[in-house]
């Protein structure tokens, strides 16, 4: 093998999935600049990388350089100094700058920002600031390069390295080398896996006990990423096993230890028997097991608790003074206060609410969900009520603003989370009012409803909304349909689909779906439904970019904006990530042609930061895909960024007009977000829908899935794909049961 040095000039392809790239490179001796490629997914702009591998000569693309190894260097020579300096890596550094410091103290540049760097402030524009700004970078940068090394040592993807730091800082690689595993705990982002492969390389055993605590606590964490709250025994001993590969009994001693110091809680009091009459043995993670049993407690309390308002007080007299215990509110003037006519159902749901302390209203899109809540509200407004509303997700209560007219937050928001202590709204400083009506509630999951709950004081009153036909959580439980088939709590369904929904195709076959029966697909000029045979994955690729692009916009006279994709898996061909790549590269390319006044159309490149082999561009749609608390923004929340700054490698998106600031080792957090997945979609509408259903997706098709994805289309749907795959996932309810015993708590 050949060993070349090599300055990373530019990036022309990366693949995530698996860290191919092709970089160009300046090589001495080589006057062009020549490809590099090879599993480079970790190389930066600037980066000096020393790489093992051979020459060869491509037919096509001519020769090139396949990289075996690698090791990322200090630059030695001023170009590769300058190079460096202005990759922004080094924050208050750009090309600018570099160029500068370079041109005056060349090859000592390095050993002057190490051992007397005020002397920069010798150089025109650069403050006493910014020479504070260099030199945090610097030291920082060193101790990043530290991490990268050792990594690089232990074949780990050295993308980590400043998550990594970040969380232990100069302790990095001690607490490394004495508990890798300690990385999967802390670290979001790092797994077992990752953390495994270290460990084994520092000569950790397979049957270490600090891996087989780690593995087991993977494991669980894997099953509640999946919805359950807890694992079955044997179910737990079964996955460890596989994964670990160390014997069973090893893992069931390791297994009691954790239980015996409380970092596993075995259940001991519910029983529960299995399909072939087996006891089922739940063993839990601590915080899902305290939530489960808060909220079971809390939900009981609270229903038992008097109401503290005008309302519940008079009714309650009332009723003890005509014996009547049925008693409720008239609807007549509730009808006459909203110029609405209610059934009887939707009456029943208004009178309930009167009196219940907790109620569930669920039905699917059309049955005047939104109708029965504004009937629900306006009771409450007429006896001075104190209303709260909430909903999981920003845009779900935007939606629940603009309907009701009343201001709606996110349940966080609601909480007043307030990094790293928390939320503000607790037990000890409760929410302030007499209901809170909360929307979408069967994305809430667990942990979420635990920390709702604590919030609530006993004499306030829950309504709870949702579909309960749609997808459960994101997140570990099943909560709002457990508190259906508790049967403890007030439930009116509403089934009726109201006249006007009748003329809404996208309405009757949502219903129809759930039915179990084919929707109707005969598409015609005034439908709202639209069906797009197409069985090959490329071609629906280059189908749905062309009607996202052009066909959609120009029909309907909307902004690709108004349009999103919703696909049912992340891989694949027809998959979130994949037709991510073909739309930005079609709506926000990398090249952009702009009129400049004297010299015409001039072609410019768009500033960008590249993480893990995508592009992140000015205009890119974005979506956050983990709880930030210290940002506020939450698993879900879509963006635009609005800037991006490649000196400083830094980002700014606009959610809902909050400008929130990106480092280049926080991307991982944003996944573009001009297709995204169903799961991903739950509480959001958008006006118009495409959406692949192909049998690429089979693993994936199931009824709740397609309701799902059609119920986010407010005026258009266009399902593209074929009808075996339509066929397939509406008949296939085998929904995976999800391991939680919150219904047998809430029966007690």
């Amino acid at each position: 093998m050949q060993k070349i040095r090599c300055v990373v000039e530019r990036i022309t392809y990366q693949n995530p999935e698996n860290g191919y790239s092709v970089l160009k490179c300046r090589v001495k001796d080589h006057s062009d600049l020549v490809p590099v490629i090879g599993n480079l997914i970790d190389a930066n702009v600037g980066s000096v990388l020393i790489c093992e591998g051979n020459w060869k000569v491509d037919p096509k693309y001519g020769r090139q350089f396949l990289a075996e190894n690698w090791e990322e260097t200090l630059p030695a020579t001023v170009y590769g100094m300058e190079k460096y300096l202005g990759s922004g890596l080094i924050k208050g550094v750009g090309p600018k700058f570099a160029k500068k410091i370079v041109q005056k103290y060349g090859v000592d540049t390095f050993t002057v920002i190490e051992d007397n760097i005020e002397v920069l402030i010798e150089i025109e524009g650069i403050g006493k600031k910014r020479v504070k700004m260099i030199a945090e970078s610097w030291e920082r940068q060193k101790e990043v390069k530290n991490i990268m090394l050792f990594l690089q040592e232990h074949q780990v993807s050295t993308s980590y390295a400043a998550k990594i730091y970040k969380q232990y800082g100069n302790d990095s690689i001690l607490i490394m080398k004495e508990n890798p595993y300690k990385l999967a705990d802390d670290i979001w982002g790092i797994g077992f896996k990752t953390a495994d492969q270290i460990a084994m390389k520092l000569g950790f055993t397979k049957e270490s006990y600090l891996r087989l605590r780690s593995g087991l606590m993977y494991t669980l964490s894997e099953l509640s990423n999946d919805g359950h709250v807890f694992a079955e025994k044997k179910q737990l001993i079964d996955k460890a096993s596989e994964l670990l590969e160390a014997s069973e009994e090893t893992i069931i001693m390791t297994m009691d230890d954790m239980i015996r110091k409380g970092e596993l809680i075995l259940e001991k009091d519910i029983v529960r028997l299995d399909e072939d009459g087996s006891r089922v043995i739940p063993i839990y993670l601590p915080p899902f097991y305290y939530a489960e049993l808060g909220v079971a407690g809390r939900l009981k309390k609270l229903s038992s608790s008097p109401a503290g308002d005008k309302l519940y007080t008079r009714l309650m007299e009332a009723r003890e003074k005509s014996g009547n215990d049925a008693l409720s509110l008239g609807i007549e003037a509730i009808e006459q206060k909203t110029h609405m006519k209610y059934d009887k159902v939707q009456a029943d749901a208004i009178r309930t609410a009167a009196t219940a302390k907790v109620m569930v209203l669920t039905g699917g899109p059309g049955t005047g969900k939104t109708t029965t809540t504004h009937g629900i509200i306006s009771a409450y407004k007429a006896y001075g009520l104190k209303i709260l509303l909430a909903a999981p997700t920003g845009r779900a209560a935007k939606r629940m603003t603009e309907a009701t007219g009343l201001e709606a937050k996110t349940i966080h928001r609601l909480l007043e989370c307030k990094p790293p202590e928390g939320y503000k709204k607790n037990e000890e400083d409760p929410l302030e009012g007499d209901v809170l009506i909360v929307d979408e509630c069967s994305m809430i999951d667990i942990v979420l409803m635990n920390s709702l709950l604590k919030a609530i004081p006993p004499t306030m009153r829950l309504i709870m909304v949702g579909d309960i036909d749609q997808l459960p959580s994101v997140g570990a439980g099943n909560v709002l349909r457990d508190i259906i088939d508790s049967g403890a709590f007030p439930v009116v369904r509403l089934t009726r689909i109201f006249r006007q929904a009748q003329t809404s195709r996208i309405i009757m076959n949502a219903h129809r779906i759930n039915e179990g029966k084919m929707p109707d697909i005969s598409n015609g000029k005034n439908t709202d439904f639209f069906f797009i045979e197409n069985e090959d994955a490329e071609a629906s690729v280059s189908r749905i970019v062309k009607l996202v692009k052009e066909k959609l916009p120009k029909y309907y006279h909307v902004e690709t904006s108004q349009i999103q994709v919703l696909t049912p898996m992340q891989r694949g061909v027809v998959g979130a990530a994949n037709l991510n790549l073909s739309l930005q590269e079609a709506l926000n390319p990398q090249e952009q042609e702009i009129f400049m006044r004297g010299r015409g159309k001039v072609t410019v490149q768009k500033e960008c930061l590249r993480r893990s082999g995508y592009a992140f561009r000015v205009d890119d749609k974005v979506m956050q895909i983990k709880n930030n608390y210290d940002k506020e923004v939450f698993n879900g929340d879509i963006g635009i960024i609005e800037s991006v700054n490649e000196t400083d490698r830094t980002l700014k998106v606009s959610f809902d007009g909050r400008s929130i600031e990106y480092d280049v080792s926080e991307l991982d957090e944003l996944i573009h977000a001009y297709a995204t997945t169903i799961h991903k979609a739950q509480g959001s509408e958008y006006p118009i829908v495409v959406m692949p259903i192909m049998m690429n997706h089979f693993v994936m098709l199931q009824r709740n899935l397609i309701y799902t994805g059609i119920t986010r289309a407010k005026k258009v749907l266009v399902i593209v794909g074929t009808r075996k795959a339509l066929s397939y996932g509406v008949k296939n309810v085998t929904v995976t049961k999800r391991n939680t015993l919150l219904k047998e708590r809430l029966a007690l």
